[in-house]
């Protein structure tokens, strides 16, 4: 179930009616396999400490480009009183959080706990005013998609400057092995595993 749910990023309820078991079921024994992978993952994943990028003339396009911003929805449990709140655009009750990160693929900010209602661009205006905000030196700015309107710091149409972005198969790799250690060290500051 465990390699079901990941190679087809299926939800429970989908996998309840594959496996005819219940979705409190496939959710406990999908993080107990979780925690499992995330134990023994320092032994078997190889972090890559950045990309290389062999044609170096496509950065010029990127010299004042601090990183790329995005958000993602996180499913959460909470009390029924709070699920309208908690429910984003697809239906799913979720937390929303925001996440910067630098050139070197390294998160240099996040921003979590957002009702998964919350809005891209409400988000990031928060973290921009915030005490801990968000900081963006002048004349730098960060990559993000459609969902953000642009802005100082805030750039989403560089497809009249780049004639293509291509994704490749090591990026998404990596992205998804970042995503796994985040996890792991969230439990670990959270004392979860």
């Amino acid at each position: 179930m465990f390699l079901h749910i990941l190679a087809h990023n299926l939800k429970y309820r989908v996998v309840h009616f594959s496996y005819c078991r219940s979705k409190e079921t496939i959710s406990r024994q999908f993080n107990n396999v979780l925690r499992a992978v995330m134990k023994v993952s320092k032994d078997y994943l190889k972090l890559h400490t950045y990309l290389e990028d062999p044609n170096e003339s496509k950065r010029r396009w990127f010299e004042r480009c601090i990183g790329a911003l995005d958000e993602t929805h996180i499913p959460v449990t909470v009390s029924p009183k709070d699920r309208p709140r908690y429910r984003n655009r697809n239906g799913d009750v979720s937390t929303n959080v925001l996440a910067a990160c630098g050139q070197n693929l390294r998160f240099i900010y996040v921003l979590p706990g957002w009702e998964g209602s919350a809005g891209d661009s409400h988000v990031l205006r928060y973290a921009l005013h915030r005490q801990n905000k968000l900081e963006i030196s002048t004349g730098k700015y960060f990559l993000v998609d459609a969902g953000y309107t642009n802005g100082p710091g805030v750039q989403n149409n560089v497809i009249d400057e780049v004639p293509t972005i291509q994704v490749i198969e090591e990026w998404t790799r990596f992205r998804d092995t970042l995503a796994i250690n985040m996890f792991a060290n969230y439990q670990v500051r959270r004392n979860i595993v």
